[in-house]
């Protein structure tokens, strides 16, 4: 059994202020307009919340996966876009701190303890899911890797300043040897970014396409050694998963909160609707179905912040549970409000769409599920 620590609190509190007071406000209107908020960005950075896992020396605590999830679950009750940039910071950081070298980690952690931000290139139009179908290519050219290929779908890649990248560099080894990881910066020869993606939901944080045309990235940015690029990818994304759980029950939550309230004022024959059995059992249903979420995200963070190994299965259940649960749950929430439910003038909409974006990030649930069989067969 596991509890929370008296710092972890201490931090969800001060999310929950800044959720209430500068966030949850935006959230409407970054709906909206789509544009990208960059005064999002410089209140998380100023509080600390995108520098969270780096060491203290560059501006963060090395939060573990429960802290991380507590802070993406909060901010995601008020803002899905502010939950999205710190879920993507984290996760790229972990990249960073799990392949690179100290020279490395030296010079990309000070840009991100200032504030830039990242992205995660791994993502192609032809494979999707299929990772081995990749088909950028990097080979090495005396002091430079160059690159070409297309990338797609890739979070805030239009406004990252550092992206870890993974391609083939060997494809004759496929995807066990055949990977490499690279750090991509802004402004390298050859890198352009390509068509911006018109998303159903969760608009504050851009997808783009990303164009390498003989993309020249220094030997220097390569991360590990070449072949262990999936390696690298993988165990981050393994542990990431969890915060896009918890993003996805952060979402949920506050769905069932407004619903509530809603239920609780909206009078039908005299009566609130939160008197009728009806609808009691159908918020009964929401809640019990966001704890399970929850229990079960924290349980698999907690874990891996133990470091129990073969954490990754677990992590998958996590993750596919809490996406699914957080679908539905939203999507009763529209219910609870009726007509009303399905206009823009409430946020339960958004909700409900946005929900659907967390699906697909870091894994679809179809991918988690055959991750899921594959560790219990292990087994």
């Amino acid at each position: 059994m596991f509890e929370f620590t008296e710092e972890q609190m201490m931090i969800k509190e001060t999310v929950r202020k800044l959720g209430v007071e500068k966030f949850g406000p935006r959230a409407e209107e970054i709906d909206k307009t789509g544009e990208f908020p960059y005064d999002i960005v410089k209140i998380l950075g100023e509080n600390g919340l995108l520098q969270l896992p780096l060491p203290e020396k560059y501006g963060g605590i090395e939060a573990d996966n429960t802290t991380l999830c507590l802070v993406a679950e909060e901010l995601a009750k008020h803002c899905t876009t502010s939950s999205t940039l710190v879920c993507i910071q984290g996760s790229n950081i972990k990249v960073i701190n799990r392949g690179g070298n100290e020279e490395q980690k030296e010079r990309f952690f000070t840009r991100l303890g200032n504030g830039e931000l990242t992205a995660f290139a791994l993502t192609e139009a032809s494979g999707g899911s299929d990772v081995g179908a990749m088909k950028t290519k990097a080979v090495r050219d005396g002091d430079v890797y160059v690159v070409n290929g297309t990338k797609c779908f890739i979070t805030c890649g239009g406004v990252a300043d550092l992206l870890p990248l993974f391609v083939m560099t060997d494809p004759s080894k496929g995807l066990k040897g055949g990977v490499s990881g690279f750090v991509l910066e802004k402004g390298t020869p050859g890198f352009k970014i390509g068509k911006k993606e018109d998303k159903m939901g969760a608009k504050g944080a851009p997808v783009y396409e990303l164009i390498l045309e003989d993309a020249q990235i220094p030997v220097k940015n390569l991360l590990g050694n070449e072949g262990e690029g999936l390696q690298i990818a993988l165990a981050a994304v393994n542990l990431t998963r969890l915060t896009v759980g918890s993003q996805s029950v952060g979402i949920a939550q506050g769905a069932l909160d407004f619903a509530i309230q809603y239920a609780k004022e909206r009078v039908q024959f005299g009566k609130p609707i939160a008197t009728f059995q009806g609808m009691q059992f159908k918020l009964a249903d929401m809640a019990m179905k966001l704890e399970a979420a929850r229990s079960l995200i924290y349980r698999a963070a907690f874990m891996a912040d133990q470091g129990v190994a073969e954490v990754a299965g677990l992590s998958s259940m996590a993750k596919c549970f809490a996406t699914e649960a957080a679908v539905d749950i939203t999507l009763e929430a529209v219910r609870v409000l009726g007509g009303y439910g399905y206009m823009k003038d409430y946020p339960q909409e958004r909700r409900f769409r946005d929900s659907v974006a967390c699906l697909f990030m870091e894994g679809t649930a179809e991918i988690q599920r055959v991750n899921i069989a594959r560790f219990l067969l292990k087994k």
